[in-house]
């Protein structure tokens, strides 16, 4: 019986220490684009247990980190998707960075704020502000998690890919006044069926609704289909899309990978015939696992290194 106990509190010990979380608020002081509202956070728990944030008012990031001594400098954020309405913080958030933390990185769960006019003065440059926010403050706090600042990949699903994919290339105009000089770009990007491109044919509307309203000017909608913002200084990026996706077209992944190409960004893309949207990381409809995938393509550019 004492073996027993021992054991047990044995691998509760190494499975604590492998996800052992902190949060960190996203700023010190007051929040920037924010105003006094009577917006508060929500937090639901479905059936299946799956849960579900919205109204978000102070962004956090909580962290994910491997255990001692897996460690190999390497760190991702990661931006949950939800249509720029939520935020599907499970299986789009806390059980990715559990499994990345497995592969000795560490990763940062991003609680973004959602566009919301009745708490910031301007709606559509919120989720951006806190995305690099949250590079600065990975990389000012690099020497105590352990990280090398220059290996700092941002990872999105859905919405939260349009939101790491904007982040992957607006990088060189950052939003807000930060005086900090900290750089925004990150150094890979990895886009879960993202929304890509908010043009009439391609565009998840209620992403674009929710971020630019109801009848954008067409200067901002160009501005944010990151497609045609991508540049030869667009990070390295790893795409994964079911081909019957009826919430995000396909297409979005393939204006990306295309523009990619053309720009010469290493780029490498996954395709399932089937998988529909929002299978987080586990699609039912294949036995390959894109998370794998992605280990490979982590590997072979070196972010798995110590």
């Amino acid at each position: 019986m004492r073996k027993l106990l021992v054991a047990s509190l044995f691998v509760l010990t190494s499975a604590s220490s492998l996800s052992a979380q902190a949060v960190l608020p996203l700023y010190t002081g007051s929040v920037p684009n924010s105003m006094p509202s009577a917006v508060r956070e929500t937090s639901v728990t479905l059936a299946n247990g799956g849960v579900r944030i919205s109204n978000v008012v102070q962004p956090t990031l909580t962290v994910f980190r491997p255990a001692a001594g897996t460690a190999n400098g390497t760190a991702v954020v990661i931006c949950p998707g939800g249509g720029y309405a939520r935020l599907s913080i499970d299986h789009e958030g806390y059980d990715v960075a559990k499994r990345l933390s497995e592969w000795g990185i560490t990763a940062f769960v991003l609680k973004y704020r959602l566009p919301n006019p009745d708490s910031q003065p301007d709606k559509t440059t919120a989720p951006l502000l806190d995305a690099q926010q949250a590079l600065r403050l990975v990389r000012q706090q690099a020497k105590e998690y352990g990280i090398n600042p220059a290996r700092v990949g941002l990872l999105g699903f859905s919405a939260g890919g349009h939101l790491a994919s904007t982040a992957g290339t607006h990088f060189a105009r950052p939003v807000g006044d930060d005086k900090s000089g900290t750089s925004v770009r990150p150094d890979f990007l990895v886009l879960l069926y993202p929304v890509i491109s908010f043009s009439d044919s391609l565009m998840h509307a209620g992403s674009r609704t929710n971020l630019l309203g109801a009848t954008p000017p067409a200067d901002q909608v160009r501005l944010y289909s990151n497609e045609l913002q991508v540049s030869a200084q667009t990070p390295p990026t790893f795409l994964v899309h079911a081909q019957d996706d009826k919430t995000v077209k396909v297409q979005n992944s393939l204006r990306f990978y295309e523009a990619c190409l053309h720009h010469r960004v290493p780029v490498e893309m996954h395709l399932y015939p089937q998988g529909g949207h929002g299978f987080g990381m586990h699609n039912k409809t294949t036995k390959d696992e894109w998370t794998e995938r992605l280990r490979n393509w982590l590997d072979a550019g070196g972010w798995l290194r110590q």
